[in-house]
């Protein structure tokens, strides 16, 4: 009778330590996509401040080499804008793509873990 009792202590007890390792996992992958969405954020932020900032040095540089100061620093800082602007938009894209990618994957592997390995037959 005390193996029995013991037993069932043990097996109470690993499966408290499976839910807890569990647990840890799920807490482990929403940290992970919080990291992952952090990364794009300020990739797309960086992004945007490369394109203005190099739009600025350029413009300024060619307005000090030709001697027209605010003009060309105004049309390429726009320039930069816009093109940081769609620089952030393509990020974003891939973003999407990615996650879509993702669900369609895990769609795929509930639906496929009925059905064998997945060919006909």
């Amino acid at each position: 009778m005390a193996g029995d009792s013991d037993r069932e202590r043990l097996e109470r007890l690993r499966n408290r330590i499976a839910e807890a390792q569990g647990g840890d996992r799920e807490a482990k992958g929403s940290v992970d996509e919080h990291h992952s969405l952090a990364n794009f954020a300020w990739r797309m932020v960086t992004e945007l401040v490369a394109g203005l900032l190099l739009g600025f040095g350029i413009g300024y540089g060619l307005d000090y080499l030709f001697g027209t100061m605010p003009i060309l620093l105004v049309i390429f800082t726009l320039a930069g804008l816009a093109a940081g602007v769609q620089t952030m938009l393509r990020t974003a894209r891939e973003m999407e793509r990615r996650r879509a990618a993702e669900e369609k994957q895990k769609a795929a592997g509930t639906r496929g873990t009925g059905r064998g390995d997945g060919q006909g037959g």
